[in-house]
């Protein structure tokens, strides 16, 4: 969970020719598959796409992700660069000490994912649906090891079949003081 706080900011209000004091407003923020689904039910697009999204799309996600509680609108339009870089920081962080191979294939390098295709993984992993309240990241890299975990073994190539046998009888030849 990232927590921040919008500034304390004072406006001109046109309607009433005042300036307007608006107090400092921490925020509780999750990047959770929740979020994600809240997203792209609204925007009809996936979020972790290629594309870049405009100020208004990013904005609306953060506005998705925040778990606290009677929040006016307009404290999501104070939030400040560093707010934003803080964002964009937690969304990269991978959450999780786990690392796999580059050799293994990793869900969804290829494919668009969408909430419904994580979903999709969830249920067919049997992963409970408490975690979708995770970090996404995080939820990615359980899919992932799951995924690997539970792959049957690649079979060997001829040729590295090969390879390894004929590596087999060199050191038994050696063990044995053979010539074949």
């Amino acid at each position: 969970m990232l927590r921040i706080t919008a500034p304390e900011t004072e406006q001109y209000d046109e309607k009433s020719g005042e300036f307007v004091i608006f107090k400092a407003q921490p925020l509780q923020l999750e990047h959770s598959l929740v979020s994600l689904s809240k997203w792209e039910s609204k925007w009809k697009k996936p979020f972790l796409g290629k594309g870049e999204k405009t100020i208004e799309e990013t904005i609306d996600y953060v506005k998705c992700m925040n778990l606290t509680q009677n929040v006016a609108p307009e404290v999501f339009s104070r939030l400040t660069t560093d707010n934003l870089k803080e964002i964009r920081l937690y969304l990269a962080d991978s959450m999780t000490a786990t690392t796999l191979p580059k050799s293994h294939k990793q869900v969804g390098v290829k494919e668009t994912i969408t909430s419904e295709l994580v979903y999709y993984w969830m249920v067919s992993l049997n992963i409970p649906f408490e975690c979708q309240k995770w970090h996404l990241n995080r939820l990615l890299m359980l899919i992932n090891v799951c995924n690997v975990k539970s792959s049957k073994p690649k079979k060997m190539s001829q040729k590295e079949l090969a390879s390894r046998n004929a590596s087999l009888n060199a050191a038994r030849r050696k063990a044995m003081n053979s010539g074949g």
